[in-house]
């Protein structure tokens, strides 16, 4: 059986297939045509998930679709009743929006430019919780666990909580609109000037760097229950319940209207403007924004699910790998699983699962321990591009020592391996790998290829059988997504991938799981005895490298030193013409068949 998951008309559009309840392919339509965060229909993703199983749209039994709006319905009511202004501009930033929900089975067929006829299957609308929920549950390998997700709004909820437990899940409780921590914390990230659709881990990484001093404020906008653990937001403080929250709904990325009122500045002083140098009075708010954000989750987990041994989280703010950590650390689960595709595009992923095991009862067979369900390329592909680009390259016999003596050289290096990521994470597939022994190595990056704010911190890569002797939990993390505390005795041997606060991104690498970017590690600890790498997404100021087409672009665009592509490693030379002598191995090969 073909299921079709399609997160569409919502950021971070997305598709995926599953065959027989084992998880195919999976995409970011952004990946495709670079648009970060698209919130169009992802008629690429889509393809490429159709090609990689090998199917035709004849061939799906049914496509799930994280969106229902018929969920929470009354609620939906009594809102467009108690807020008017909300109600007038909702209905006309939402309603061609919402035609678009209902003609799921036109828009696969435009996609794929097809007869509507073709398209047979089944469509599925699950509510968009329940779907983030189902994307952590079915893919954890648990086989019974809490369940949890949080984020700004779908469906008119921000919050769901249950029980996973073989094939099913059932949900205990839900928030409901105007309350949602991901508003308050987008809000208050806005108030501090960084308004763009994702600039919430910029400010999460800002906050390590001060004191909380201003909790009682935080406190003024989102408040607990310390009976039922619920939060609550304080609503004068915010526009997003009166006036709505305007968005862009296209292939371009997604902008965000104000959220914060004029009372919000009454509390906190005047805004930042994001020209503005930040002060130590923006870290502390940064700081005590993430403390509440904090404190907000973990009573709601003790509060509602501390009986459970085991826990599963999606949604956008578990994207917040702070928060993730201090879950791992304080909230009494044995175990943690977080969705690597926590966010909207994950939603796709967690559709198609509850159509397969809730809805047709069928057993669960997937169990994430990598995310790579993207596209790969051949090494035919690889060779059509550098010399489509007319770059001189060389093979090599044993890339992953060669590149990891690249990389103890002081080199930066772009890393192109394999199927491409599912989620925001470059987990060794799409990769810029650097030293973490150079304490410059931050700044270097910084300045040469990512142009990040110099107060975001970059992760560390290490072998998962080598974790325990740098990190204090060390439990296994493969997405990048949970973080950790460096023992003091080692975080010096690692500057550039040591926050501020003593803390690192990690991701524990296992070799059955990935075993090339296993093999570069290694590679590099028998260079220099570290068994740990740098690993920033190979990109600039764009989406994730995709094709090898992108990676080269990326490659030239960039002072990045060396670029490897499967076996084949490029390094910075002055274009030539792969037709030339010098690189007639290349030449000779790009006529060889494909075959």
């Amino acid at each position: 059986m073909l299921i079709l998951g399609i997160n569409a008309f919502h950021p971070d559009a997305s598709c995926c297939v599953l065959r027989d309840g084992e998880l195919v392919a999976a995409a970011e339509e952004e990946r495709f045509n670079r648009k970060k965060h698209c919130a169009g229909f992802p008629t690429r993703a889509l393809r490429y998930c159709l090609e990689e199983a090998r199917a035709s749209i004849e061939d799906v039994e049914i496509i799930a679709f994280p969106k229902d709006v018929r969920a929470n319905f009354w609620r939906r009511l009594e809102t467009l009743v108690r807020y008017p202004r909300r109600a007038l501009r909702t209905l006309v930033d939402r309603s061609a929006n919402a035609l678009k929900v209902v003609d799921v089975r036109g828009h696969v067929a435009r996609a794929l430019e097809c007869d509507p006829a073709r398209v047979k299957a089944e469509i599925v609308h699950v509510e968009h919780h329940l779907a983030h929920l189902s994307s952590a549950f079915f893919a954890s390998g648990f086989e019974r666990a809490a369940c949890v997700s949080i984020d700004a709004f779908g469906d008119f909820a921000s919050t769901m909580w249950g029980i996973g437990e073989g094939n099913r899940i059932r949900v205990l409780d839900r928030i409901l609109f105007p309350h949602s921590l991901g508003i308050f914390y987008t809000a208050v990230c806005q108030w501090l000037g960084f308004p763009k659709f994702g600039d919430e881990g910029k400010v999460m990484a800002l906050a390590s760097f001060a004191q909380p001093t201003r909790l009682e404020e935080m406190k003024r906008l989102a408040t607990t229950n310390p009976r039922t653990g619920e939060f609550r937001l304080g609503l004068p403080y915010f526009l997003h319940h009166d006036e709505g929250v305007a968005m862009t709904w296209g292939e371009e990325t997604p902008r965000l209207g104000p959220m914060c009122s004029t009372r919000m500045t009454h509390l906190l002083g005047a805004a930042r403007a994001p020209s503005e140098p930040l002060e130590a009075a923006h870290k502390e708010v940064a700081a005590s924004l993430q403390k509440r954000l904090e404190a907000c989750v973990m009573e709601l987990l003790r509060r509602r699910l501390a009986s459970q041994k085991d826990l599963c989280v999606a949604g956008g703010v578990a994207y917040n790998c702070v928060l993730n950590g201090r879950i791992a650390d304080e909230a009494g689960f044995e175990r943690l699983f977080v969705q690597p595709a926590a966010g909207d595009s994950g939603a796709a992923l967690g559709a198609a699962l509850f159509a397969h095991h809730q809805l047709l009862g069928r057993p669960r067979r997937l169990h994430m321990r990598h995310a790579a369900y993207g596209p790969g390329f051949s090494e035919q592909q690889i060779l059509r591009a550098i010399g489509g680009a007319g770059l001189r390259a060389r093979r090599s016999s044993n890339v992953a020592a060669e590149t990891a003596r690249e990389v103890a050289a002081g080199k930066i290096v772009g890393w192109f391996q394999g199927r491409m990521e599912f989620g925001p994470r470059a987990l060794g597939h799409r990769s810029i790998v650097a030293d973490p022994r150079r304490a410059d190595m931050k700044e270097q990056l910084n300045r040469r290829v990512k142009h990040r704010e110099p107060f975001r911190p970059f992760a560390p890569s290490v072998l998962a059988e080598r974790a325990s002797e740098y990190f204090q939990r060390a439990s296994d993390t493969p997405f990048m997504i949970v973080n950790d505390r460096f023992r003091p005795s080692r975080a010096a041997e690692v500057p550039a991938v040591v926050h501020v606060d003593g803390t690192g991104r990690l991701q524990s690498v296992r070799r059955e799981a990935n075993p090339r970017y296993w093999e570069l590690i290694e590679a590099f600890r028998r260079e220099t005895g570290v068994p740990m790498l740098l690993n920033t997404s190979f990109n600039e100021n764009e989406p994730i490298v995709c094709t090898p087409e992108d990676a080269i672009r990326c490659f030239k665009g960039t002072p990045m030193d060396v670029l490897v592509l499967g076996d084949w490693i490029l390094e910075r030379h002055e274009p030539v013409d792969v037709r030339r002598p010098a690189d007639a191995c290349v030449g000779a090969l790009l006529d060889q068949d494909p075959a």
